[in-house]
């Protein structure tokens, strides 16, 4: 989660909501984030999400940067929008029921903030992603994913009668709802069994290349990732590393690549700039924004 800078609002009204979320999608997409969960309130969002790449801090980088830079923009102003780093919980996911405790958490955030009358349906509250559950597979965004939530209900399938059971429970979980039943989820660094915590501590006090989370065989950083697929295009158009260097900075090619790049990794203009031999980040915005109009890559000189 994180709140707004001097706990004032991240959204002024649904225009922001809904940008925030697309650039929740774009964040999916380039990290392979799978999203859980979600609520935005007036000064603060919760995100329940899976990292199977364990690029949790790159892609909070892009998504928190991107974010406040479009609010910015939209409403003329400059400066942090956030109040620091985001708080994250880390949370055992082997269906012992602790993310579907988050699960609830996160959707009954609009009844302890009382954006909702007694009376009112969880589901009258557009901003969560409740309201997404209870829609046809069809229907939802294709970057959330409900099994998981479900299953640990034991809702196996994603049916009418099965978003029907999980509407029912979840309303259930609210009226049972007291103050300090959530105390392990906001003050704690992680939610689960002794055994899951004594793992993490293990893992902690290894040398970081034999941690799950930190890298090793299994793990690849952003920027390995990004050059990976900067190797795939090149081959793709057969293309050496000396070819970048000898075209022109605006080459429609290039701007393809750095087009991919921008879409499916958070590495950042300059490094793109450097990799495509581009010049400089200026340049490459100039170029990706001419694109995304259609216009003319000649438009863009070097």
């Amino acid at each position: 989660m994180n709140r707004g800078d001097r706990r004032e609002p991240i959204f002024r009204d649904d225009q922001d909501r809904q940008r925030f979320l697309q650039t929740l999608a774009e964040a999916c997409a380039k990290t392979g984030w799978q999203v859980h969960a979600y609520c935005l309130m007036p000064n603060h969002f919760h995100l329940v999400v899976e990292t199977p790449h364990a690029n949790l801090v790159a892609g909070m980088k892009w998504f928190l940067g991107t974010y406040t830079s479009r609010f910015n923009r939209r409403h003329q102003l400059f400066g942090h929008l956030f109040s620091g780093r985001y708080k994250a919980l880390v949370v055992d996911g082997s269906g012992n029921g602790y993310l579907h405790a988050v699960g609830d958490y996160v959707h009954l955030n609009p009844v302890r903030a009382k954006l909702l009358m007694p009376e009112q349906p969880l589901r009258d509250y557009p901003w969560s992603s409740y309201g997404e559950y209870l829609k046809a597979p069809g229907r939802r965004v294709p970057w959330l994913r409900v099994d998981r939530l479900l299953g640990e209900l034991g809702i196996g399938q994603d049916t009418a009668a099965g978003r029907q059971e999980f509407a029912r429970r979840t309303e259930e979980r609210r009226r049972r709802d007291q103050p300090g039943d959530w105390k392990a989820i906001r003050r704690g660094w992680c939610l689960g069994g002794e055994e899951f915590r004594q793992e993490l501590l293990e893992q902690m006090s290894e040398p970081m290349g034999r941690q799950p989370y930190g890298g090793g065989e299994r793990q690849e950083s952003a920027e390995v990732q990004a050059q990976r697929l900067v190797a795939e295009e090149l081959r793709r158009r057969q293309w050496s590393r000396a070819d970048l260097a000898q075209r022109r900075k605006g080459d429609p090619e290039k701007v393809k690549i750095a087009r991919r790049l921008r879409r499916e990794t958070t590495m950042t203009l300059e490094w793109i700039a450097k990799q495509l031999a581009m010049g400089v980040a200026g340049y490459v915005a100039n170029c990706l924004r001419a694109a995304q109009k259609g216009k003319k890559y000649a438009i863009v000189r070097d």
